[in-house]
């Protein structure tokens, strides 16, 4: 039996035994199955689960050809990844949703790893794939559309006479992009959804106040998307909430951010700018329809938007949360954030913190911070609307609510009782954690 050098010895001899018998190994091995060593292999499958469809992930580590097809009776979608082989530890994900029965997989003739989606109901599968970029390989992704899913209806706008004012808030990130992860393992995609959520709770406690959330799940939404939704619900207002990362463990605070159409205010806030407008290349957005430059004007495009009231309402905010955090900067600034780019809205981006920072990690993933943060964004929005009310809402009405300043031996309960409101109501329109108020104080006080 030949050794293992000898074996070295004779596959460096170019004119000796190995090299000629190679491509008959090769020849001998793909009708065997099995997958030459130059194959790609499948590191994982994640799934996320969206309101109108499933994204199927597959993590390979180096791009592949592949093959999608639905099969019925029974019902099911196969992809067929050539020269493709599973990585070491490589394990199907747990079934998500309804849709999804089971995953099997196996080797195929040929080098192709086959994986079949057992499904529920038929599905319109729609596939592309994405180039890397950190933290992510290679990635081929597959959205599963309900097939008798009714296609979405523009809102009609509610009767203008009384009609509630609209909040949009959009929680960044998700699904795929976890946005910024700070060191305790911390997604900022999982912190702000529970901060936006708390915002909106809080809001719709108020007559005359309706908020609603861009995305209400961990699955992705395509940034432009996220403004499409908040004016298909007719928003009077869009508020995308963050909580992001810097290259210094060091800078913290929270920041309220406009768009600029004439550069950003500070290099920080062109970074951060930068960074969050890649979110479409991590969170999956299929550009394969576009030229190659589309990455780059999808970036790029400015938009006029109402400056004046996104910069009243960032001001507004800001005083807000400044009453509960602390801040990084003094004034509101502007970068050119795509997410705000649409103009028929005014428009902020609220950085709740930054995770790089270990204390606001700490803080930020704690239910107690998250409540002081939601109330102090919605107090803002609620200080801002008030003040520049739309025409038609409740809110414009003369009768909706009054300003009223602490006077010396004023208490809140006497405040509510005189004005025949609970104390609850005015803790929450006015962000009071308590029910302390200091001579000078500013209120608001519904008055019908």
């Amino acid at each position: 039996m030949a050794t293992a050098a000898g074996l070295k010895r004779v596959a460096g001899n170019g004119g000796g035994f190995a090299s000629r018998f190679a491509p008959f190994l090769a020849l001998a091995l793909l009708l065997a199955g099995v997958a030459p060593a130059t194959a790609a292999s499948l590191e994982g499958i994640r799934m996320h689960q969206a309101p109108d469809h499933i994204r199927v992930v597959f993590d390979t580590s180096a791009a592949v050809e592949y093959k999608v097809f639905t099969l019925e009776k029974p019902l099911r979608v196969v992809v067929d990844l050539k020269q493709t082989r599973p990585g070491r530890g490589f394990e199907a994900p747990a079934i998500k949703g309804e849709a999804i029965k089971r995953i099997r997989r196996a080797r195929r003739q040929g080098g192709t790893y086959r994986v079949v989606l057992d499904l529920a109901a038929k599905v319109r599968p729609k596939d592309f794939t994405l180039k890397p970029i950190p933290p992510y390989g290679h990635r081929l992704v597959l959205d599963l559309f309900a097939e008798d899913r009714p296609a979405p209806q523009p809102r009609r706008r509610p009767p203008p006479d009384g009609r509630d004012v609209m909040i949009a808030l959009d929680p960044g990130h998700g699904g795929e992009d976890p946005g910024a992860i700070a060191a305790t393992g911390a997604y900022e995609k999982n912190i702000v959804l529970a901060i936006a959520k708390r915002v909106q709770r809080n809001l719709n406690a108020v007559e005359g106040f309706s908020a609603v959330l861009v995305r209400d799940g961990d699955y992705y939404v395509p940034l432009r998307g996220r403004t499409d939704i908040a004016a298909n619900h007719h928003a009077d207002l869009f508020v995308s909430i963050h909580a992001d990362a810097f290259h210094s463990p060091r800078v913290r605070g929270a920041s309220v951010y406009t768009l600029s159409q004439r550069g950003a205010s500070s290099e920080e806030a062109k970074w951060l700018a930068e960074r969050e407008n890649k979110s479409d290349l991590l969170g999956g957005v299929d550009l394969s329809h576009y030229d190659g430059q589309l990455p780059k004007v999808l970036l790029d495009i400015s938009m006029n938007l109402k400056e004046e009231a996104s910069l009243h309402a960032g001001d507004a905010v800001m005083s807000s949360l400044a009453s509960v955090t602390r801040m990084h900067k003094k004034r509101v600034e502007q970068a050119g954030f795509v997410v705000l780019k649409r103009p028929d809205m005014p428009a902020i981006l609220v950085e709740t913190g930054f995770l790089s920072n270990p204390e606001e990690a700490r803080l930020l993933a704690t239910a107690s911070h998250q409540n002081k943060v939601a109330a102090a964004i919605a107090n803002g929005i609620r200080s801002h609307l008030i003040s520049n009310a739309p025409g038609g809402t409740a809110i414009a009405a003369d009768d909706y609510a009054m300003r009223y300043v602490i006077e010396r031996g004023d208490t809140l309960s006497e405040i509510a009782a005189r004005h025949r409101v609970s104390a609850s109501l005015l803790r929450t329109m006015n962000g009071l954690r308590s029910d302390r108020i200091r001579v000078g104080q500013e209120l608001i006080i519904p008055t019908r």
